[in-house]
């Protein structure tokens, strides 16, 4: 069982930056790929950035080039740095644990963070 939490989250003026941080307890982290997803209300969850167990990284065209994902393996940590926020970017922001598992694929989920970018 993985435990998932977020934090970092709140209110940033438009231009203003932002860091997520996640920790997901329980097992091996270094085993676990880690992405952050949004939600909007009324809209679906999307994917925002996301990292493999090698550090390999993905990001969603509305974000590249001003939002990096990382991660700190002896932390169990994985971290969204968000620069040039726009209105945009104002959703909940979830992280979520992906570890592979004999027959498939178990997903861990947090609680999510809220992130509001607004003057």
């Amino acid at each position: 069982q993985v435990q998932v939490v977020e934090s970092g989250g709140g209110l940033v003026q438009p231009g203003g930056s932002l860091r997520l941080s996640c920790v997901a307890s329980g097992g091996i982290f270094s085993r676990n790929a880690m992405g952050w997803y949004r939600q909007v209300p009324g809209k679906q969850l999307v994917l925002v950035a996301h990292i493999t167990t090698g550090g390999s990284t993905n990001y969603a065209d509305s974000v590249r080039g001003r939002f990096t994902i990382s991660r700190d393996n002896p932390k169990n940590t994985v971290y969204l740095q968000m620069n040039s926020l726009k209105p945009e970017d104002t959703a909940v922001y979830y992280c979520r644990a992906d570890r592979v598992v004999v027959g498939g694929l178990d997903v861990y989920w947090g609680q999510g963070t809220q992130v509001t970018v607004s003057s």
